[in-house]
């Protein structure tokens, strides 16, 4: 990439940062946080109350994951924790923020920094398995709000829960007429909750994030019920990674997803990420990323390479996961870390569970941004034809796929710029020959045609069940990245921009919170509140989608780059990764 393209890009990565700096229209004053108490079976944790809203931050679900427990399945908390102090930030999880690619992902992650979501990491530790619970101040344990139970994204390579603002959320379905109760979850991320290897196989100890999360859905179940929420009316919703999570939960243990005779959770919100075709845990892309890391942390001599690592110093660990190469890098989301197929956790691929109908069938959003692909193209500028395109996707990508392949896959796709992501901006953006086309044949192969798949296998085998779907185009205009994949994060879950786009998909997620359907408003202590403009059909029926824009909406059919999509879906038995 140029120094001039370069400075472009990040010029654009500098929005995100620019927004979150805004301040709202006529801001409130804050009021000085209060100390709050909430008894629970195994501890008093302190929690804060401020404008409305109760934080308890930090409150332990599992056993500390370090020690002899790293690299293990998460065991349930059931020892006193005593007196907890809940009032400040949880600490994270240990986080994989550094990569192979070099200076210039240094300088992108340093400009995406000064965004909401991707700030420096107050604190890290392996004794990170904890939830937060937001809920209305003065709430009773008789309310039974509805509870919405918060997956974070970030590559399945970083996230935290404190990165996320859900006192905020809260006083926004407040004010929507439909206050509800909100639980976010931490979970383990890189090598630490996902590491792959035939040796994590036979040892039980894959997908070790996914089962972090099902063991906070299972703690949520326990005592939401002591916050005033209902454990019977549990959404779990989540973003990018987190999304593709929550399609995990949906499809873990072939679709069970009862605990105590009871559903975990009985409706799905998905934001950009659902079904990620893998290989099993010990394919031999995935052997080589445990070698690599065995290879970095001074254990290939072991005669037990994963005890080893299990024993290994915190930093020497720590930087051994980390030498494989991560998200923003050349290699972008033919992702290191990833959950893969076990035959048990998750019995298969999630393309395969889902058509063989293992999943658990609940009412669900589920949605994209236009441009999903540019954040992931930046970093690909040697890529300036059509046979470098192919080879780059058959090397870094499709492994089962053969060339031919990859040729047909890529000639789905015009070779000009006006055809590219972000879309609908003619010539402008192309940073480097095949960078827009690049950008849309890994926005549409990760996020939004697999999406159209995932509902179109859904809606084959249980019709009955609703849902909706929508594409986001409210940042339609930002140089190079367009709307871009995790700016709804500052639309979505922050508002920070107070337009109609925000506004309708609150009220949209807070109705189907409250009724399994985002046009209904009923409920709560507001119906007017909440009710929207627009109504959003069911997916099924037209296959239409909500496009969110700044200052409106409108419907389309879900019908675009259909040769792409026809390939894809013929296809998707070669596209694991």
């Amino acid at each position: 990439m140029t120094g001039f393209s370069a400075r472009l890009a990040l010029a654009a990565l500098a929005v995100v940062g620019t927004v979150s700096a805004a301040p709202a229209p006529n801001p409130v004053i804050k009021e000085r946080a209060t100390s709050v108490t909430m008894v629970l079976p195994l501890g008093t944790v302190i929690g804060t109350s401020s404008n409305g809203v109760e934080s308890y931050n930090s409150i332990p679900y599992a056993q500390s994951p370090a020690g002899v427990n790293r690299l293990k399945p998460p065991v349930k908390l059931t020892t006193s924790y005593g007196v907890l102090d809940g009032t400040g930030p949880a600490a994270a999880c240990p986080q994989f923020v550094e990569s192979t690619s070099g200076s210039f992902l240094a300088e992108v992650l340093g400009t995406l920094a000064d965004s909401p979501f991707i700030q420096t990491v107050t604190g890290q530790t392996e004794d990170c398995l904890t939830i937060d619970v937001y809920r209305p101040a003065g709430t009773k344990t008789t309310d039974n709000l509805p509870v919405l139970f918060w997956i974070f994204g970030g590559g399945f390579e970083l996230g935290w829960t404190s990165m996320y603002d859900g006192a905020g959320l809260v006083a926004n379905s407040i004010t929507l007429g439909k206050p509800m109760v909100f639980v976010a979850v931490n979970y383990r991320v890189g090598g630490f909750g996902f590491l792959p290897g035939a040796e994590v196989l036979a040892a039980g100890a894959s997908n070790l994030g996914l089962l972090d999360q099902r063991l906070g859905l299972e703690w949520t179940a326990d005592n939401i019920g002591y916050f005033g929420g209902d454990s019977s009316k549990v959404t779990i919703w989540g973003e990018s990674a987190g999304a593709i999570s929550v399609l995990d939960q949906m499809i873990l243990y072939n679709g069970n997803i009862t605990y105590n005779g009871k559903a975990l959770f009985r409706g799905a919100i998905m934001d950009s990420g659902s079904i990620v075709p893998a290989d099993p845990v010990d394919c031999p892309k995935g052997q080589a990323v445990y070698n690599q890391v065995v290879s970095k942390a001074g254990c290939s001599g072991s005669t037990d390479t994963l005890a080893c690592l299990r024993a290994a110093p915190y930093t020497t660990f720590l930087n051994a996961v980390n030498s494989v190469p991560g998200i923003l890098s050349y290699s972008s989301v033919a992702l290191s870390y990833l959950p893969r197929p076990d035959g048990v956790v998750l019995a298969d691929s999630p393309d395969v569970l889902v058509t063989s109908n293992k999943y658990a069938a609940v009412p669900m959003i589920i949605g994209d941004q236009e441009d999903e692909g540019t954040l992931f193209s930046l970093f690909q500028s040697n890529i300036t034809n059509t046979n470098q395109l192919v080879t780059y996707l058959s090397d870094y990508f499709f492994h089962d796929a053969t060339t031919a392949q990859m040729q047909a896959l890529v000639a789905t796709y015009p070779d000009n710029a006006s055809s590219g992501s972000p879309f609908n901006t003619l010539i402008l953006n192309e940073i480097y020959p095949e960078f827009k086309r690049l950008a849309a044949i890994l926005g549409d192969l990760v996020f939004t045609l697999t999406r159209r798949a995932f509902l179109t296998a859904t809606y084959k085998l249980n019709p009955s069940v609703p849902s909706w779907s929508y594409l986001a185009s409210y940042d339609y205009g930002t140089p190079i990245l367009g709307t871009f994949h995790g700016s709804d994060l500052l639309q979505v879950f922050y508002g920070i921009l107070p337009n109609a786009a925000s506004k309708n998909i609150h009220s949209y997620y807070f109705n189907f919170l409250y009724n399994q359907d985002p046009n209904n408003a009923a409920g709560g202590t507001s119906v007017t509140a909440s009710k929207v403009s627009l109504n959003w059909p069911q997916w099924g029926v037209g296959n239409q989608l909500v496009q969110f824009w700044a200052l409106t909406s409108n419907l389309i059919t879900d019908n675009f780059r259909s040769s792409s999509f026809s390939w894809i879906q013929a296809n998707i038995a070669s596209l694991h990764i």
